[in-house]
């Protein structure tokens, strides 16, 4: 009983720190490109200790990989509280509109960090390697939604997949851009395109 709000104030005092040293970290890393900033600079930027730095985060990259894993459990968790009866591509629109207006909602900071991935090669390949997970992700909820079998029948992970292909070339139109470009209504584009084979199974 007495241990219990100690636990609290500690985890939340442990994600105040995780998020000042990733924004300081991203808003390095976006203005000045990834190779150009040390950690030195992001401990001195969000002032910390190096040793509390690594408390968190194993590199400078590990940052950038937190802030796409954050965004896949967006996703999945927006797919997971669609209604039941949600026609498939409604669903996937909804969950991948997650982190593109979260990205709208910022989107100078934002824009800088996602043209920070797609220009960095390491940086996109962590990137490419996240969204193979979310698509497994995706892929399981979808089958259990739809009472399908992940492991024999094709749509579900070909379903998520052309959803997170839907989401990637949003981002490349809306970084290319630099913003300019409504991120809602590419959304709304990229799925007009693939909802007639998302709802098929369900036809």
């Amino acid at each position: 009983m007495t241990t219990r709000p100690e636990l609290t104030l500690a985890e939340r005092k442990r994600r105040l720190v995780a998020n000042e040293l990733s924004e300081a970290a991203l808003q390095l890393l976006a203005s000045k490109g990834f190779d150009a900033v040390t950690v030195d600079e992001i401990v001195a930027t969000a002032g910390v200790s190096k040793r509390t730095f690594f408390r968190y985060f194993a590199s400078k990259e590990d940052v950038v990989v937190q802030f796409l894993a954050d965004m896949g459990t967006g996703i999945h968790a927006e797919l997971v509280a669609r209604p039941a009866g949600e026609r498939p591509s409604v669903a996937l629109q909804h969950a991948v509109w997650v982190p593109v207006a979260a990205c709208a909602g910022h989107s100078d900071r934002a824009l800088r960090v996602v043209q920070l991935i797609l220009r960095t090669p390491a940086l996109l390949a962590r990137f490419l390697e996240r969204q193979a997970q979310w698509r497994d992700d995706l892929a399981g909820e979808l089958a259990r939604r739809l009472d399908l079998d992940p492991g024999t029948d094709l749509y579900p992970r070909m379903a998520a997949g052309m959803a997170l292909t839907a989401f990637d070339a949003v981002l490349h139109r809306w970084s290319a851009s630099d913003g300019a470009e409504d991120s809602a209504a590419l959304i709304d584009d990229a799925f007009a395109v693939i909802a007639p084979a998302l709802d098929a199974v369900v036809a």
